[in-house]
């Protein structure tokens, strides 16, 4: 059973930056896509970045240019480096390995990060 944990999270004012960071319990070479999610008071989750295996990425359009998502397989962490963070940014952050082999098709989710930006 694949197991994610998440750190990095906490408060920090607006333009400032964070590095959120997610653990993977077994080799990542095995998950082709991973993704950072977010989910605030009130709003559904959202799709914040998505890496593949081949360092494809894709953002939503909130955070382009401002947020990088990596992934170091060797390691089996994801990363998701936010700069020129926003209040509207704050929520919980979760780290994801959609189904595929390696999740025994499961949706294998951490337990969150929280990331508060307020001055």
């Amino acid at each position: 059973q694949v197991q994610l944990v998440e750190s990095g999270g906490g408060l920090v004012q607006p333009g400032g930056s964070l590095r959120l960071s997610c653990a993977a319990s077994v080799n990542t070479f095995s998950i082709n896509a991973m993704g950072w999610y977010r989910q605030s008071p009130g709003k559904q989750r959202e799709l914040v970045a998505i890496i593949t295996l081949g360092g494809r990425r894709n953002y939503a359009e909130s955070v382009k240019g401002r947020f990088t998502i990596s992934r170091e397989n060797g390691k089996n962490m994801v990363y998701l480096q936010m700069n020129s963070l926003k209040p509207e940014d704050t929520a919980v952050y979760y780290c994801n390995a959609p189904p595929s082999p390696a999740t025994a098709w499961g949706d294998v989710w951490g337990q969150g990060t929280q990331v508060t930006v307020s001055s």
